[in-house]
């Protein structure tokens, strides 16, 4: 019996992945995919609006589930050019310097527009 529950909350907890902006997040996430963007998001992307405002793609996504702790950052600019990865992460990375002190983790995505 506790081997048949078990199966049965795995397959539901699989059963409640969904696809929302192009990957996989769990049933916690996934109210996310219909509300609007939090503050901490918009104030992310508004500092990054102002330090990048050649960005021709900017995504900010709070992955803590809400509570403003972890973030994913996508960002195409023309800025980036020439400039290694390492490079363009650190220029990210001084941007937000303030408001990284309050954040856990931060993971960041920079890409140079393809011409």
């Amino acid at each position: 019996m506790l081997s048949c529950n078990r199966t049965l909350g795995n397959t539901m907890i699989s059963a409640l992945r969904i696809f929302c902006r192009n990957q996989v997040v769990f049933y916690e996430q996934a109210h996310r995919c219909l509300s609007t963007q939090t503050e901490g998001e918009v104030r992310i992307a508004k500092v990054l609006k102002e330090k990048f405002p050649l960005a021709s793609s900017l995504q900010v996504v709070d992955i803590s589930g809400g509570c403003g702790a972890m973030y994913e950052i996508h960002i195409e600019s023309s800025e980036f050019k020439g400039k290694r990865t390492i490079q363009q992460h650190q220029l990210v990375n001084q941007a937000l310097k303030d408001e990284i002190q309050g954040m856990h983790g931060l993971r960041i995505f920079t890409e140079v527009p393809k011409s």
